[in-house]
C-alpha cells in the first residue's frame, strides 16, 4: 500500500516509525578508522556545508516569498520594475565566490588524495595484491608468500600499498570505513594506498556489478598490532595448501558466497601472470604476451606485418627479397612504403608533382 493512500492521521505517525528505525542503521563513509577515510570524510561535509549556503537560502526565500506575496494580502504592484543592482550582486557574486572555493578545495584535495600517491610514513608498507574473481576476492602477500580468499589482515598505522587487478569481468574494491573505491579491470593493474588508525574488523565488498554472485562478494579487513599480524600470517602459513597454477585454475571457476581459505605459499609472480593472460599478442600457456623488444612477434605472422606496417618497414614479400638481393638494409626506407596498399599514388615530399596538379607548401616538413 502506498503510503499516500494511508488516512491523513497514520502518515506522520508512520514517518516518526521509519526515522527511528533508520536511527540505528551506521553509515560507514561517516565513521571512518583510517586517514584517507577520514580526510574524504571531511572533503565530503564541508563541500556539502558550502553548498547548503546557497540551498538553505533558497528554499527559506521560496517560504517567505510565497506567504508574504500570497493573493489574499494587499501588497505594493509595480508592473514597470525591472532591475535591480544590489539583487544582481548577492546572485552573482555569493555563487561565484562558491564555486570558487570549491574549485581550489577539490582541485588540492584530488591530487593529495591520489590513491596512486603513496603515503609518507616511516612504518615500511604492506603489499597486496588483489584479485577479484567470480565471486570471490584473491589476495596474495609477496613478501609474506601467502594467499588468502576473502580476508586480509595487516597492522594499525601502517601504510597499505594494493595492487588491484581482475581475472573476471571489471569489478571495484571498497573498504567504506578505509577510504576510496577503485576499479578492477583485466589485463590492468590499479593502485591504492589506505591505513587503518586504529584496531578492528571493517567490511570490505565489491561495489560493482559483476554477476549472480555479486552480493557474496564481501572480504574482513583485519587491523591488528603488529604481534597479531605475525600471528595470522603464521596461522596461514600452517594451512598447507599451495596456490599453484592447478590450484588457481581451481579457484578461478565460478563459485558463490566463498568461505575464507589460506594459501601456505603462493606461485611467484602469479598477479603479473594474471595481468598477462590479458595482453594483446602470442598465445600460449601463460596465456597473452605482450608485443615489443623483448617479446618480437614471430616472422611470418599477422603480428609481425602489423607491427612492420607500423614502424614504416612493411615490404611485400617480393619487395623484401628485392631488397635483400640489392644489399639494401632494413629500416624507414621510404620504398618501403610505395609496396604498402593504397600507397601507389602517393608522392613523396621531395618528389615532383604529377603534371597538372601543384604540391601544397604545407606538404613539405
Amino acid at each position: 500500500m502506498s503510503l499516500l493512500k494511508l488516512p491523513g492521521r497514520l502518515r506522520p505517525w508512520i514517518l516518526l516509525a521509519s526515522v527511528m528505525f533508520l536511527g540505528g542503521c551506521q553509515s560507514a563513509i561517516l565513521n571512518p578508522k583510517g586517514q584517507i577515510g577520514i580526510d574524504e570524510r571531511n572533503l565530503l561535509v564541508t563541500c556539502t556545508v558550502l553548498m547548503l549556503l546557497v540551498v538553505v537560502p533558497v528554499i527559506v526565500m521560496t517560504l517567505v516569498f510565497a506567504y508574504r506575496y500570497r493573493a489574499s494580502k494587499q501588497n505594493r504592484y509595480e508592473p514597470e520594475w525591472r532591475h535591480s543592482t544590489p539583487i544582481e550582486i548577492v546572485v552573482w557574486a555569493i555563487p561565484c565566490v562558491i564555486i570558487t572555493v570549491l574549485g581550489v578545495l577539490v582541485w588540492r584535495s584530488s591530487h593529495a588524495l591520489d590513491p596512486y600517491r603513496p603515503l609518507d610514513s616511516e612504518v615500511a608498507p604492506v603489499t597486496i595484491e588483489a584479485v577479484s574473481l567470480d565471486w570471490k576476492w584473491l589476495f596474495i602477500y609477496p613478501d609474506q608468500n601467502i594467499a588468502t580468499v576473502n580476508e586480509i589482515a595487516f597492522p594499525e598505522k601502517t601504510p597499505l600499498n594494493f595492487r588491484i587487478t581482475s581475472d573476471s569481468v571489471m569489478n571495484s574494491f571498497f573498504i567504506p570505513q578505509l577510504g576510496t573505491m577503485i576499479y578492477s579491470m583485466a589485463g590492468m593493474e590499479t593502485k591504492l594506498h589506505l591505513i587503518a588508525n586504529e584496531q578492528g574488523t571493517f567490511r570490505g565488498l565489491s561495489s560493482h556489478y559483476s554477476g549472480k554472485g555479486f552480493s557474496g562478494m564481501h572480504f574482513n579487513a583485519i587491523a591488528t598490532d603488529p604481534a597479531g599480524f605475525d600471528a595470522w600470517v603464521a596461522k596461514v602459513k600452517a594451512s598447507g595448501q599451495t596456490l599453484d597454477a592447478a590450484s588457481y585454475a581451481e579457484l578461478a571457476k565460478p563459485s558463490e558466497n566463498n568461505a575464507v581459505a589460506y594459501y601456505a605459499s603462493a606461485q611467484p609472480d602469479l598477479f603479473n601472470t594474471i595481468i598477462a593472460k590479458y595482453m594483446m599478442g602470442s598465445h600460449g600457456k601463460g596465456g597473452h604476451k605482450m608485443l615489443g623488444m623483448d617479446n618480437p612477434a614471430e616472422p611470418g605472422t599477422e603480428a609481425a606485418a602489423q607491427a612492420h606496417a607500423h614502424d614504416g618497414s612493411y615490404a611485400t614479400p617480393d619487395a623484401a627479397s628485392g631488397a635483400a638481393g640489392n644489399g639494401q638494409a632494413d629500416g624507414h626506407d621510404t620504398h618501403s612504403m610505395d609496396s604498402m596498399p593504397g600507397m601507389e599514388n602517393m608522392h613523396h615530399d621531395d618528389a615532383q608533382a604529377p603534371a597538372g596538379e601543384t604540391q601544397n607548401p604545407q606538404e613539405k616538413h
